[in-house]
């Protein structure tokens, strides 16, 4: 029996399993700071869009592509007639419709429920084409 009061008197402490908090908190603390201090001197990425503005004299002779919500295409020529066109010979009729003159402007009038995929298509096409002057019809005003 002399050996087991020896292992009971024996000096061995008790480990505690308890996590101790206060460095974990210091440290979140000290995160905290680093990101309050920081977070003002962070720039944000501003995206400068350009605006519309009004075209002093409209062009006397105007080649328009309508982009319907169906994505079929119509070439309107001075605001008079809309023919409907398939999109494997936007660039010949275009052409045609410029008769020699590259810099006479194609305006893009796209329904605005189109995928912008089917506009950069279009766009695509008449710059391979040699088209120099393209650009997209808005409305103007509030949404």
């Amino acid at each position: 029996m002399p050996a087991l009061a020896s292992s009971r008197r024996g000096g061995r402490r008790r480990t505690i399993s308890e996590i101790n908090m206060v460095p974990f908190i210091d440290v979140m603390l000290v995160l905290l700071i680093i990101f309050m201090v920081s977070a003002p001197l962070i720039t944000t990425g501003v995206v400068d869009l350009p605006t519309v503005g009004k075209s002093r004299q409209r062009p006397e002779h105007v080649i328009e592509l309508v982009v319907g919500a169906d994505e079929t295409l119509r070439l309107r020529l001075d605001g008079q007639q809309e023919q409907p066109l398939a999109q494997r010979n936007v660039a010949e009729r275009v052409r045609e419709a410029q008769a020699g003159d590259a810099n006479t402007p194609v305006v893009i009038s796209a329904d605005k429920a189109v995928r912008y995929d089917a506009v950069v298509k279009l766009m695509n096409t008449l710059q391979k084409a040699g088209v120099q002057r393209v650009g997209l019809s808005v409305k103007s005003g509030g949404a």
